[in-house]
């Protein structure tokens, strides 16, 4: 099991979609603005597709792909097994 923290720099899927879920947002609102401005929609009951968009953005980046991956702060890119051993420490 591989420990996934998001870094900026990393070009994988999951990451990319990490940074798209406020411009999803953005355009979303800017949209039922207009759509409530025309007098199509009306804002005040636009509370359920502003959490629908949020879900699916959501969705979208958790099941995204971590293939090329590279991992934030150094950290390995795989979680150690118990059959590993950790060799930062001193045996007596």
């Amino acid at each position: 099991m591989s420990v996934y923290i998001r870094n900026r720099l990393c070009r994988c899927q999951r990451c990319t979609f990490g940074g798209l879920i406020g411009a999803g947002i953005l355009i979303t609102l800017g949209f039922l603005f207009l759509l409530d401005n025309y007098g199509v929609f009306d804002f005040d009951k636009s509370s359920p597709l502003i959490l629908i968009v949020i879900g699916l953005l959501l969705f979208a980046r958790r099941n995204a792909s971590t293939e090329g991956h590279i991992q934030a702060f150094g950290l390995p890119s795989t979680a150690p097994t118990s059959g590993q051993r950790n060799n930062s420490q001193v045996n007596p």
